[in-house]
């Protein structure tokens, strides 16, 4: 827009962006946040370019993202990449695309040294086995590079669906409980959580979930692990979304009384 254009050419912005930052700093900073990349397909469209620029432009977006958090000090941060709905429903050709493009970001993560400045342990969590051999291979390799890391963390989640992820938890603890590893008397809330996909990180669940494009839906997300965190919908399409936005997520965070169903 032509008034956020002539802000940023007379600083506003950058001005704004500096008290909201010191602002955001002097409060509690959600140890986890969680975001659902929405609005790659729309930004595209909206330029007339193919959707699979959308997806680059919003995985280049991310990167940025991973340094803001982490400069303010979040701990945790989780990425919603790829819906198994968006695997099964989207062209075979974008899918493709947005896969390829996972693997070239892999390789650019390892590359760029920023995961060990960081100290990020990174975590991938999703159905892996509808991903191709040489995907697995690369996610493996750079969850194998980093699992020493316990400073901060990353979770990717590609091919993930929340009610899958909870059959699968299911499913590993029915095997246990007939090994006789468990006894169903032992089966509460704690440990059912340590059998979702994030239940080894030390901040599970996360404090803040950020969803970008205006739409307010879960979509199938972290849905045990967000039964309390709190949830804020912006109306920016993901591969604009600036660091202003992440701060002003930030401030709604602080700003809200947690209940935790109370």
């Amino acid at each position: 827009m032509m008034w956020r254009a002539l802000a940023e050419v007379l600083g506003v912005y950058r001005l704004y962006e500096y008290l909201l930052e010191k602002e955001v700093k002097s409060g509690d900073i959600p140890r986890h946040v969680a975001f659902i990349l929405d609005g790659n397909r729309r930004w595209a469209r909206s330029r007339g370019l193919p959707p699979w620029l959308g997806h680059r432009h919003g995985a280049e977006k991310a990167e940025e993202v991973l340094k803001w958090c982490y400069d303010l000090g979040v701990k945790t941060v989780t990425l919603y990449v790829l819906s198994t709905e968006n695997l099964m429903r989207r062209s075979r050709e974008e899918v493709e695309e947005i896969l390829r493009l996972l693997e070239e970001k892999i390789e650019e993560l390892k590359a760029s040294g920023e995961v060990e400045k960081r100290r990020v342990r990174v975590k991938f969590i999703g159905d892996r086995a509808s991903l191709s051999p040489s995907l697995i291979s690369k996610i493996e390799e750079l969850e194998k590079c980093t699992a020493r890391f316990s400073e901060r963390f990353l979770n990717i989640a590609v091919a993930y669906g929340g009610r899958r992820e909870i059959i699968d938890a299911v499913r590993r603890l029915v095997m246990d409980v007939q090994a006789g590893r468990l006894s169903v008397e032992d089966i509460n809330e704690e440990v059912f959580q340590r059998y979702l996909y994030t239940g080894d990180l030390p901040y599970p669940d996360p404090d803040l979930v950020v969803r970008t494009s205006g739409e307010e839906r879960i979509s199938n997300f972290l849905l045990w692990q967000i039964a309390y965190s709190e949830l804020v919908f912006l109306d920016v399409l993901w591969p604009e979304f600036r660091k202003i936005d992440l701060l002003r997520a930030i401030r709604v965070y602080q700003s809200r009384q947690r209940r935790f169903g109370r």
